[in-house]
């Protein structure tokens, strides 16, 4: 009887300690109140188009939790993702390149951005904040000045056709479908969680974010790891930068301008530390349909975007309190063990 009451407690106890359950909590209380005050949300086919409407953030999102597991942060990758996307599109439009030469060219332009993002902060030992920032204000700037903010308008049929891959009808008529988006979405939500829980350098990303200087004592490659990190970023930037002109049929030099903060709310919002070295991809994803749900619930009660943006800014200053609450309260609970163990 005694294990039969302690293992459901012990579960409930567990349960307590994820992110990611009082965040699923946190959604279904949300749902639960927009879908009884606004007509429509609640349905299968609002539910889809929301999916595909936040799938590029939730690719960038998935970069970003990598960096930010691996201690640092990254507040260049929409400029990333834009100048990727307008390459390729140059390439597509103005050279006729066939698409594997496109994509390809593309995810090499983001992978490369975020491969000199490593280098400054690893080799020139510039903080990974400035860093992003100035490289986020050189790629943006470049991006505008050389393109004069024109749009691109004839990309190649291949590229903007629609792509369904399952396609319902519901008995109200609506279509509901599973597009490349959501696809893409789900291709990069499961690789990340692959190679951050099943591969030697998720672990490595890990442990570097929670102890670099012990991970460097231990032999773990602390430049390659920044790499990896940064460099992934920039790959998963230029695959939502190349998704996004395929949604909106165009490429506009400053469409994922501002998405930023969004993203970066998101993944602390699912349990990635600003300090590194904690973080789940569900709990990120998780976080991006909270947001989505927001947005999309305060649009359909005409409630004012610029509240969307105050919970952005709240969200991330209070993700970030917690974490310096946390990990003080981890430090003085080590220095005690010290002091009792000396003593």
């Amino acid at each position: 009887m005694r294990d039969g009451r302690t293992k459901p407690s012990a579960l409930l106890s567990r349960l307590k300690r994820r992110p990611e359950a009082w965040l699923l909590l946190v959604i279904l209380l949300v749902g639960a109140i927009f879908g009884a005050a606004a007509p429509g949300f609640l349905t299968l086919p609002n539910i889809v188009d929301l999916l595909e409407t936040y799938s590029v953030q939730a690719i960038m999102a998935m970069g970003l939790f990598v960096v930010l597991v691996s201690g640092g942060i990254d507040i260049s990758f929409a400029a990333t993702a834009s100048v990727a996307q307008y390459a390729a599109a140059l390439l597509a439009s103005q050279a006729g390149l066939p698409a594997p030469l496109v994509i390809a060219a593309g995810l090499l332009v983001g992978t490369a951005l975020g491969c000199v993002n490593a280098a400054l902060i690893h080799h020139v030992r510039i903080t990974s904040i400035i860093a992003t920032i100035a490289m986020m204000s050189v790629s943006f700037s470049t991006l505008m000045y050389l393109s004069g903010g024109r749009s691109i308008y004839d990309l190649p049929d291949w590229w903007i056709e629609r792509v369904t891959f399952y396609e319902h009808e519901t008995a109200s008529g609506d279509l509901v479908r599973l597009t490349l988006p959501i696809v893409a979405m789900l291709a990069a939500t499961l690789f990340t969680y692959l190679m951050m829980t099943r591969s030697s350098i998720g672990r490595q990303l890990y442990a570097m974010g929670g102890n670099p200087e012990a991970a460097r004592r231990i032999g773990m490659k602390i430049g390659r790891l920044h790499f990896v990190a940064y460099g992934y970023l920039g790959f998963l930037a230029a695959v939502g930068g190349l998704v996004q002109a395929h949604r909106v049929g165009e490429s506009v030099p400053n469409a994922m301008v501002n998405t930023e903060l969004a993203v970066l709310s998101a993944a602390v919002l699912g349990g990635a530390s600003l300090t590194g070295g904690i973080g789940t991809v569900p709990g990120v994803l998780l976080g991006i349909v909270l947001l989505a749900i927001l947005q999309n619930g305060l649009n359909l009660l005409g409630v004012s975007s610029y509240f969307f943006q105050i919970v952005i800014g709240l969200t991330i200053l209070v993700s970030t309190a917690v974490t310096v609450i946390s990990s003080r309260r981890g430090r003085r609970h080590r220095i005690l063990g010290e002091a009792s163990v000396h003593a």
